[in-house]
């Protein structure tokens, strides 16, 4: 098996800017600078004064049924093996909600803990004070790589992420399916098709296909992108360097035009659950997920029949080099009233420390085998064969993305990208006015700082 390319060895690398990143909505994040209060947020979701010192909270936007059974499992294993007696109060909200309301949550009463992702969203709130550096962790972490280390940390060059794993992206489909209608797995676009085709006819939905949460349909017009443009044009592009309204954008939004009608219809209304179901159901035949999407809808007696193949190949010139790869962890909230008290810090940068290990993420992976491990410690040996791929997709990239809404501003991709994608989900026809507007848009983002 090829080694994960977010593992590295024991030493940590050296200190390194860098802007790079991925997923889920933040329509909060453009938000005022002032501190806004959300009382259905904030009360299940954050720290109050004082604490006793061991007692770490933790805002956690891990709402489905496996990944909080598996982090409770985390977290008490930590309990159990601190000499000092700390432990971790844990504070769910539902997924979107903490996404959509990071910005405010992060200004006004947070945990002292929280789970985020790695990159450009990571940047954006260290940017603006928002977090605790953490480089005084990382001199003593062991077991991830530069590449990592890269994306945990500031435009400062500090760090303020621990990782804990990480999740490709690809097309999911369920093997005895295609085993028993005879489907080959495509490697090109027009295969792609002809295979959509071949299911139409067989009276199935070929892709499963949703949008309500607002960030799932924006994998596929990453991997549109990367495959048409290269990796280059969509970092670029997402950093506001490129324009919108260009020849290679409105070839992107063409190409899905093409694939559109081979989706389920109305996909602004159905949520990314009820899409990973239908595959599940054998009432779609494909779809474009990250790899906890669809395992997490089928039940543990159907897991060895999901499988996956890369995104096909539309320009030969970038081939399947670019893979989209979020990594996901923990950070330090610095509006939070406990870690004002040193005892709580200590709780907290410990807490950290042990699930920067490789035996917090064995304990973690064994509750949910729908994510990849990042620290080279970890033990892999008891890998699915579906993790087992995972690797060797992400292993054999040439670039690593992490998805639209962490490559870009969240102001952008909340306010304009979303309703930008569902509006041409909803009206594919004027390409031109979409892509128009887009970059109408981006200028006055951008232009703000």
């Amino acid at each position: 098996m090829a080694p994960s390319p977010f593992a590295g060895p024991s030493e940590p690398g050296s200190a390194a800017g860098h802007r790079i990143s991925r997923r889920n909505v933040l329509r909060g994040a453009a938000a005022g600078a002032g501190a806004v209060t959300l009382p259905a947020l904030l009360a299940a979701c954050g720290g109050g004064p004082g604490g006793d010192g061991k007692t770490v909270t933790m805002g956690s936007n891990a709402s489905d049924p496996v990944p909080r059974k598996a982090f409770a499992e985390a977290f008490g294993a930590y309990a159990k093996q601190s000499a000092e007696g700390r432990k971790v109060k844990v504070n769910t909200v539902d997924h979107n909600t903490f996404q959509e309301n990071i910005n405010r949550y992060l200004q006004g009463q947070p945990d002292d803990v929280f789970m985020w992702f790695a990159g450009y969203r990571m940047q954006f709130f260290a940017k603006k004070g928002l977090l605790h550096d953490i480089s005084d962790l990382w001199a003593g972490y062991k077991g991830f790589s530069q590449a990592l280390k890269d994306q945990s940390t500031g435009e400062d060059g500090k760090q303020y992420l621990t990782p804990y794993y990480y999740y490709p992206w690809a097309v999911f489909h369920r093997k005895s399916l295609f085993q028993e209608r005879g489907y080959q797995a495509p490697g090109t676009l027009d295969e792609y098709v002809a295979l959509a085709k071949r299911m139409q006819k067989d009276k199935l939905v070929p892709i499963a296909f949703c949008d309500k949460d607002g960030w799932p349909a924006m994998g596929t017009f990453d991997y549109i992108n990367m495959r048409t443009n290269g990796y280059e044009f969509h970092k670029n592009l997402m950093a506001g360097e490129e324009a919108w309204n260009s020849r290679q954008v409105k070839e992107v939004f063409d190409t899905w035009r093409r694939l559109l009608p081979y989706c389920q219809p109305d996909a602004n209304g159905r949520t990314w659950q009820e899409a990973a179901t239908s595959l599940q159901k054998r009432q779609t035949g494909m779809a474009v997920f990250g790899l906890p999407h669809p395992g997490q809808q089928f039940p543990e007696s159907e897991q060895q029949d999901l499988d996956f193949f890369p995104f096909p190949v539309i320009n030969p010139e970038h081939g399947q080099d670019a893979v989209e790869a979020p990594i996901d962890g923990y950070l330090l909230a610095k509006k939070s009233r406990n870690l004002k008290n040193d005892k709580t810090m200590e709780s907290a940068k410990d807490l950290l420390k042990w699930l920067a290990t490789g035996q917090a993420e064995d304990i973690y992976l064994r509750h949910d085998p729908n994510n990849i491990a990042v620290s080279s410690e970890a033990d892999t040996s008891g890998y699915t064969p579906l993790q087992r791929k995972a690797v060797e997709l992400v292993s054999g990239a040439k670039q690593i993305s992490q998805f639209l809404d962490r490559d870009t501003r969240p102001d952008f991709s909340s306010t304009v990208m979303i309703p930008a994608i569902q509006r041409f989900i909803s009206d594919p026809k004027d390409v031109d006015g979409l892509v128009n507007d887009i970059e109408r848009q981006k200028k006055t983002v951008f232009a703000s700082g």
